[in-house]
């Protein structure tokens, strides 16, 4: 994809969202913390669900210490691998105590120092709650970097290397956003709306989805009656 292209594109992804952001409900830097780690296999509606219930009696590290891994687990417990979540958050709000004086280091190396905290989940923090230009790469944008061709990678740390690389900084603060909200509601993994899609014409991607009513050119031929010679 040319430079042209990769422009015009986030032009018109910010035209459609001026200010995107993420879908998990957050106060804070810890409470968005929490959500994060919890949100790992599973959908930000239903993390949403668990943290309305969580954060209006435990939403500290202190006060989540407090509740132990059992006590949490109660709260999150309707979220798929919440007993493994809940150890790693309970572990990370000791850390946080500890080492950190209860605040979300905004550093990181310091993030993935935390039980359940990786590089995706490292960049979310920094991008989302200490605005920092990364690109958390999920199977939303590797997918939409790699179909649209804004930046093919044959893993996640190559295409966020390559969108650091390819998209313009203007835009970039934002980007994180745009691609996701884009992958999980336009550009889906085995239903592109493509006839739908604001960057179609600048897409590279090669089997497009019809508009409703298209008959591919495969099936456009008539078959051959039966029966005859």
């Amino acid at each position: 994809m040319t430079p042209a292209r990769r422009q015009a594109m986030f032009e018109r992804l910010r035209a459609l969202n001026p200010h995107p952001t993420t879908e998990l409900e957050y106060h804070t830097p810890f409470e968005l913390l929490v959500a994060v780690i919890l949100s790992a296999q599973a959908t930000d509606k239903s993390v949403n669900l668990a943290t309305r219930r969580l954060f209006p009696v435990a939403s500290t590290p202190r006060a989540i210490l407090d509740l132990g891994v059992a006590g949490l687990g109660q709260y999150v417990r309707s979220i798929g691998l919440y007993q493994g979540k809940a150890r790693n958050i309970i572990a990370t709000c000791r850390i946080l105590l500890e080492q950190h004086g209860g605040e979300v280091p905004a550093q990181r190396e310091s993030l993935e120092a935390l039980p359940g905290v990786g590089r995706k989940t490292a960049n979310v923090i920094l991008n989302t709650a200490f605005g920092q230009p990364t690109m958390a790469v999920d199977t939303h944008i590797f997918r939409v970097a790699n179909r649209t061709g804004l930046a093919p990678g044959k893993n996640v740390r190559e295409v966020e290397e390559r969108l650091l690389e390819r998209v313009p900084r203007e835009f970039l603060q934002d980007a994180h956003h745009w691609l996701i909200l884009h992958g999980r509601y336009v550009c889906k993994a085995r239903a592109p709306a493509c006839p739908a899609c604001a960057i179609a014409d600048l897409c590279e991607y090669r089997d497009k989805t019809p508009p409703p009513g298209d008959v591919p050119a495969a099936r456009a031929k008539s078959p051959a009656r039966r029966g005859t010679r």
